[in-house]
């Protein structure tokens, strides 16, 4: 059966256009569509889509709202449509808070002609129904979860002087999670690629210094790596390590498609700290980091994966796990409790 989507604008020009974006798609039905955050609930519950497209700033009530009041009473994958601004992104972070899944960038243009924006949104529709994103339940008719794998208590040796962590979709959420169990004692320098627009590494960085007891940056060219702190890769950007003590921050090289790209900053790493480095690589669709890695490993550096059954999207972890690169495959929940017991 297709997948069903719920539409949520309050917009009537953009509702159509989300409309023509998924009209015609094999794997896609559009269920039904709701013009605020009230409206959306009441359809929600009635007709019961296996996924959400969701607008933020609208009457009645707002899609934060609507998103909380949604994921407690029918637990539904929640996709946003974020403005590129400082505020749409403080706002599109609320919403991940609240159970939404992932967000797309809502431009003001005519978005059914922007082709890469509509194979962006049936990708991330298609692949959080069929993955069931947040723990939510999957579509009838989609693949179900594989049981989780036991893993053995892993052990670092030698101690790593670096933790790189590459992540996309589910990350912000999975980021937070893992770093605010991080101890404000915890020495080791993190460094952390997250795919996002420019304009949300920013605000990004600043909700993770708040609620982590380590300090947390967006990072800039030159910025120090210092022990005890986390500095974030701005968006549409490079973050490549320049020497031991410092990162390079380049402008996004357009023959790359991740900016920034989590093979990049794991390939500069190895050159510097060999196998002093430990990486991780968390939910994600794709295979950015695959090929990071790969280098990490040939320079004896150890690299461990988001547990597939915790990740929204499994497909970053699933492509080091596949290549028999991962050094230990560990469930969200526990890994930071893991990381720290191996230190």
């Amino acid at each position: 059966m297709p997948i069903s989507v719920l539409v949520v604008d309050d917009s009537a020009f953009f509702r159509q256009q989300i409309v023509s974006m998924l009209r015609g798609h094999p794997e896609l039905r559009v269920a039904g569509t709701a013009s605020h955050g009230k409206e959306a609930v009441e359809q929600a519950l009635r007709l019961k889509p296996d996924v959400i497209t969701m607008d933020y700033e609208m009457p009645v009530m707002d899609g934060i709202s609507a998103v909380r009041e949604i994921m407690a009473r029918q637990p539904t994958p929640i996709l946003m449509f974020s403005s590129l601004t400082t505020s749409g992104a403080r706002v599109t972070l609320d919403a991940l808070d609240a159970g939404a899944v992932d967000y797309l960038p809502k431009f003001r243009e005519n978005m059914a002609d922007n082709a890469q924006l509509k194979q962006q949104l049936i990708d991330k529709l298609v692949a959080v129904v069929k993955r069931g994103g947040k723990g939510q339940p999957l579509a009838s008719g989609t693949a179900a979860k594989t049981a989780p794998t036991p893993f053995r208590q892993p052990r670092l040796s030698p101690r790593p002087e670096l933790i790189m962590v590459g992540t996309s979709t589910g990350g912000p959420v999975a980021l937070q999670k893992f770093l605010t169990r991080l101890p404000a004692s915890f020495d080791i320098p993190l460094l952390l690629v997250q795919h996002m627009p420019a304009a949300f590494t920013g605000p990004f960085a600043e909700r993770l210094n708040r609620q982590c007891q380590i300090q947390v940056a967006e990072a800039d060219n030159n910025a120090l790596i210092e022990r005890g702190k986390a500095l974030l890769a701005p968006g549409g950007q490079q973050m490549m390590l320049a020497s031991r003590e410092r990162v390079r921050v380049l402008a996004g090289d357009e023959r790359l498609n991740y900016k920034p790209s989590v093979d990049l900053s794991f390939g500069s790493a190895a050159k510097y700290y060999r196998n002093r480095v430990l990486a991780i690589v968390m939910t994600g669709m794709g295979a950015d980091g695959r090929e990071g890695a790969r280098m990490l490993k040939k320079a004896g550096a150890t690299v461990w994966t988001q547990e597939s059954n915790s990740c929204v999207i499994d497909g970053m972890p699933a492509s080091v796990r596949k290549e028999g690169m991962s050094d230990a495959d560990i469930p969200l929940d526990d890994l930071a409790q893991v990381l720290l017991k191996a230190l």
